[in-house]
């Protein structure tokens, strides 16, 4: 156990405990002293250890007051973000022109929550390294057709390029998972469609994958945009959600927002 600090549930903190898989992630993240790092969750510090051994003092968001006192004292001028990562404004971090750097053993259970911080918050993002569970890896990265394919491919698709970098064990953690988990990186630096607002487009995905299994029309039908009346023969709503592009969704989200030109 690293330290005398238990893992809480309900923070969903495991423990990274080996030095070589440690490594293996900040040699993949390649982080510089010059760069604007910001880790999300450095529990007792890890992976926090490795990258100031690297590059000196950068910022961590820690919501857990149990462990600060002793970041502090053991890695000097280390900036701690006592909060919420959910909570926080990545706009403050931005230094001139300079784009925010995201890290961090992400908890299994705000996974979820975490990616659509980033989504919305991709302004102030230039890339982020994050490790979840490898079942959340492969639909991060599923491709069209595949049973993995759903919300969060399609939305990481359309506004990142997105890698899944490499598996870990479960045997590595303390506590042990019961699952294997990925380290998946994501660049923020591609280009999205300016002619369509980025909540208009997550809320058509949603929407379109909301019964997965039956047609577009019918989901939509049961969704935000119930009232909404599209043409069979400008979009195909025959078809299911698993079945379109992000370009699909694109234009989907263009018709239902009364701007099919864009």
């Amino acid at each position: 156990m690293p330290g005398k600090i238990k893992p809480l549930k309900r923070f969903g903190q495991n423990y990274l405990t080996d030095k070589n898989i440690i490594n293996k992630i900040v040699d993949t993240f390649n982080p510089s002293s010059n760069e604007r790092i910001i880790e999300i969750g450095p529990g007792t510090g890890a992976l926090t250890r490795a990258l100031y051994d690297k590059i000196g003092p950068f910022t961590v968001v820690e919501i857990d007051t149990r462990v600060i006192e002793k970041l502090q004292s053991e890695l000097p001028g280390l900036q701690i973000i006592n909060d919420d990562f959910l909570e926080i404004d990545l706009k403050q971090f931005l230094y001139g022109t300079q784009k925010n750097r995201i890290i961090g053993n992400i908890p299994y259970n705000i996974t979820s929550s975490i990616l659509f911080k980033l989504f919305m918050s991709r302004s102030y993002i230039s890339d982020a390294m994050i490790m979840v569970q490898y079942e959340v890896a492969k639909r991060m990265t599923a491709v069209r057709g595949t049973k993995d394919y759903g919300i969060l491919s399609v939305l990481l698709n359309y506004f990142t390029a997105t890698e899944l970098c490499f598996k870990i064990s479960p045997n590595v953690f303390y506590p042990k998972p019961k699952v294997w988990s990925a380290i998946v990186n994501l660049d923020f630096k591609k280009d999205t469609d300016n002619s369509i607002e980025d909540e208009d487009f997550i809320k058509v995905v949603k929407a379109a994958f909301g019964n997965r299994r039956k047609t577009l029309k019918n989901s939509l039908s049961n969704s935000i945009f119930d009232t909404q009346k599209i043409d069979i023969k400008s979009f195909p709503l025959n078809r299911r959600a698993e079945e379109l592009t992000f370009h699909d969704f694109i234009t989907l989200t263009k018709l239902l927002k009364g701007n099919p030109d864009g």
